[in-house]
């Protein structure tokens, strides 16, 4: 009776390219956070990652196919952070995820810190798969903000989810921007004051009682 063995040579070589490829595509998302979409070629992402410039095309039809993974995996870790600063949906979840975002560290970790901020200015000359990916993550990241609201489900937390996700990523690149610290600081400062007013207004409002029919207002 002869036993037949099978071969685990081909699982094994699909398990090595697939860690290959995700090797590749985190190297690429902090690359493009770092230096920008316009300045990450593939020949430095390819060394970066260990690898020769000949095998890029073993794993991406293209260099903007590559991008556009990179911007996925860049707002993934993105939204990760975001969420796990927030929590869970509590008074105060929005305030932690407030200070998180609008701080000194984060202002100082761009290769790890938010894409849209990092790249905003050059997604509009993108390729439409990597401005595809840069809308699905405003997106949840305004329905992320939304959902701590007492209001969520409702216009107003999505117009307030909507102002609070412009004013974070705006006062951040304008706190990267300048070359004063203590400017830099003013803008991340007056932002969160700003920010952390509008939510605790919010919630005073939700949690007064209503004024009876007929009581003096």
């Amino acid at each position: 009776m002869i036993c037949v063995m099978r071969n685990s040579t081909p699982n094994a070589r699909s398990a090595a390219k697939e860690a290959t490829h995700e090797r590749i595509v985190s190297v690429a998302a902090r690359a493009i956070r770092r230096q920008g979409y316009h300045g990450t070629g593939v020949a430095d992402i390819m060394k970066e990652a260990g690898l020769t410039h000949g095998a890029f095309y073993a794993h991406f039809e293209s260099r903007e196919a590559m991008l556009a993974e990179a911007a996925a995996k860049a707002c993934a870790e993105s939204t990760a952070l975001a969420a796990g600063a927030a929590g869970g949906a509590s008074p105060h979840a929005l305030a932690t995820l407030l200070s998180a975002y609008l701080s000194r560290q984060h202002v100082e970790s761009v290769e790890r810190g938010c894409p849209l901020a990092a790249l905003g200015s050059e997604t509009p000359r993108q390729a439409p798969e990597v401005r595809r990916v840069a809308t699905r993550h405003i997106k949840e990241m305004v329905d992320l903000i939304a959902r701590q609201s007492p209001q969520w489900g409702q216009p107003a937390a999505h117009e307030q989810a909507l102002v609070t996700m412009a004013t974070m990523v705006g006062a951040l690149v304008l706190a990267r921007a300048v070359d004063e610290p203590a400017l830099s600081d003013s803008l991340l400062e007056a932002a969160l004051k700003h920010l952390t007013q509008l939510t605790n207004s919010t919630h005073a409002a939700d949690a007064a009682p209503a004024t009876p029919p007929g009581a003096p207002g």
